[in-house]
This record gives structure tokens, C-alpha cells and sequence, in this order.
């Protein structure tokens, strides 16, 4: 079967698929309600299957469209890095760097940081390095790293190192889909502290969480602690509490395969910040420099918001 999709159909798609509400996506896109409606009509014509159920407060995905929306998201991944791929030249920095992170940083930004680098710096020896932040800090001190990538939204690092925020991803709401609140017109955090709550614990989150409800006058109700973010994942998908976490550790998917759907909420949440630090008193080295200028360049990239 001959099929003609476009990949601003798929951008609609994603985008509806996260929300729930054409409305909504349509401001987010950029486009009228009637254009998104009817790219997303030409899209399931194109497929063959209907891949929204449409109801009074939005829409919802077909079991089709479940199964679509994962690969679409793949696809759309491997397109993005094509174009890049297109676009980088190898430099000719050579040596070797030693790059230090903790293991949130690693976990989410690695593999789209280690294929762009190799990629620019096919001569370049990359060492990674992952550790805690208090070993990472250390060893930026005592010269045994170079750079690093580090949360510097959480805990501001050592006056010892200066850094560059790289990366800043908006804290939504996570939720199941169908959720009361993704419905709601606006989402406080007194309404999200009447629900069950997962508080991830890695990284200086916890005192950021603290920081944030404290100066609304609100406590959450825990219902778990957990140092797993695909512990947190999984079980606000099977509806047993919600969280309040960044763009850059959102994934549409638990393990098991369920779904997990976030929103804005209506009052100011610190983003989550990702810095490169380096030693305040050292110089930064040709490889060093090189490295922060592609993160500098290519921040969006790295990013899954």
C-alpha cells in the first residue's frame, strides 16, 4: 500500500498524542484547530486505521494508535540525527578529553552526546567518566577531569568551578492518561497535593522538591520515595500516584508499556538545569574548549523536551 505521510503530520500526531486536546495542540504547533484536524484525518486515511477516539473533553489513542505513536517517536529520533549527520564536519581536534557526569546526566544525555561527538571529533580520544557529583566536583579540582556535565539547577556547584547552564527543561505534571487533572483547566500544586505522590529521590532532587512546595505553603503527599526514575515511571502509569519531574527524563513509556501523559501546571516551577563545569582556575584545554562549543551549538539536540 502506497502511503503519503508528511512529517508535519507526525509533529501533529506526537503532539496530540501528549496532550489529549487538539486545542491545545494546535496552539502549541502554531496552526488552527481545523488544519491540525485535517492533517490528522489525511493521516489516518493514509494508514488505514483510526488512531484517535475522540470525546467531549479531547481525544484519546486507539490501540493502533498506541502501537504507531511508538514507532513514530523512533522515527522522528533517527531523522533529527540525520540531518545533523548531514550537517557536522569532522574536526580536527585530536588528543583526549575527560569528561565527567553523574548518572542522571549519563543516563538521558550519553548516547545522543557520544554519537554527536564522534561524529565532530573522529580524532578525538573521549573519556567518560561517571561518578557521584561530590567525586565528580573533586576530581574537576585536583585536574582529573577536564569538563563536566552536571545538575546545576539542584545544588549550585563548588565555588571552586564556574559553569554554563547547557540544557533547561521545563518540570511538568506526570499523570496516566485520562487522568482528572490533565483535564483541568489549571493545575496548582494544592490540587496535586491531594493526590498520591512519587518522589524521585537522585541527584539533589529532593531538596529542590522541598524548596519549591515550601515557598507555596504546600506539602505533597508521598506515597513513595524511590531512587529509580523507571520505578516512578512505571507506577504513575499504573495510576498509583503522580510526580512533578523535567522534560529531559520524560518518556512517553513505562517498562511494562503504558502510557504516561504530563502538562504545564499554572504556577512557576524551577526548571531543571544541566551545566558544563570546569575548574575556575585552570584553563580550559583546545579539547575542552571544542567540546563546549558543540554543547553550546547543539544543546536542542540533546534534549528530548
Amino acid at each position: 500500500m502506497s502511503m503519503h505521510i508528511t512529517l508535519r503530520q507526525i509533529e501533529y500526531f506526537i503532539s496530540v498524542a501528549d496532550t489529549g486536546q487538539i486545542s491545545r495542540s494546535s496552539n502549541l504547533c502554531g496552526v488552527s484547530q481545523s488544519s491540525m484536524t485535517i492533517a490528522l484525518q489525511n493521516l489516518e486515511q493514509a494508514i488505514g486505521v483510526s488512531l484517535l477516539i475522540r470525546h467531549p473533553k479531547g481525544v484519546r489513542l486507539t490501540d493502533a494508535g498506541e502501537r504507531f505513536l511508538r514507532h513514530v517517536q523512533q522515527a522522528t529520533v533517527s531523522i533529527e540525527e540525520a540531518f545533523a549527520a548531514a550537517q557536522e564536519e569532522p574536526t580536527q581536534v585530536s588528543g583526549h578529553v575527560r569528561i565527567g557526569m553523574t548518572d542522571t546526566i549519563s543516563a538521558y544525555l550519553l548516547p545522543s552526546l557520544r554519537s554527536t561527538m564522534n561524529q565532530r571529533f573522529a580524532n578525538l580520544d573521549i573519556e567518560i567518566i561517571e561518578g557521584d557529583r561530590e567525586n565528580v566536583e573533586h576530581g574537576l579540582m585536583n585536574g582529573e577531569l577536564d569538563i563536566a556535565l552536571l545538575l546545576v539547577s539542584n545544588i549550585a556547584p563548588a565555588d571552586e568551578l564556574k559553569f554554563e547552564v547547557i540544557i533547561r527543561s521545563t518540570r511538568r505534571l506526570w499523570t496516566p492518561p485520562g487522568h482528572p487533572l490533565q483535564d483541568a483547566q489549571s493545575v496548582t500544586l494544592e490540587d496535586v497535593a491531594k493526590e498520591n505522590y512519587l518522589l524521585l529521590d537522585m541527584d539533589g532532587h529532593v531538596q529542590t522538591v522541598e524548596k519549591y512546595w515550601r515557598k507555596y505553603g504546600v506539602k505533597p503527599r508521598i506515597k513513595m520515595q524511590s531512587k529509580s526514575i523507571e520505578a516512578v515511571r512505571s507506577l504513575v502509569a499504573l495510576n498509583e500516584g503522580v510526580t512533578i519531574l523535567s522534560d529531559l527524563v520524560y518518556r512517553p513509556w513505562s517498562l511494562e508499556g503504558k502510557r504516561i501523559s504530563r502538562r504545564d501546571l499554572s504556577v512557576e516551577i524551577p526548571p531543571m538545569d544541566v551545566g558544563a563545569v570546569w575548574n575556575r582556575d585552570r584553563p580550559l584545554s583546545v579539547q575542552a574548549r571544542a567540546l563546549l562549543d558543540i554543547l553550546r551549538s547543539s544543546w536542542k539536540r540533546f534534549s528530548p523536551e
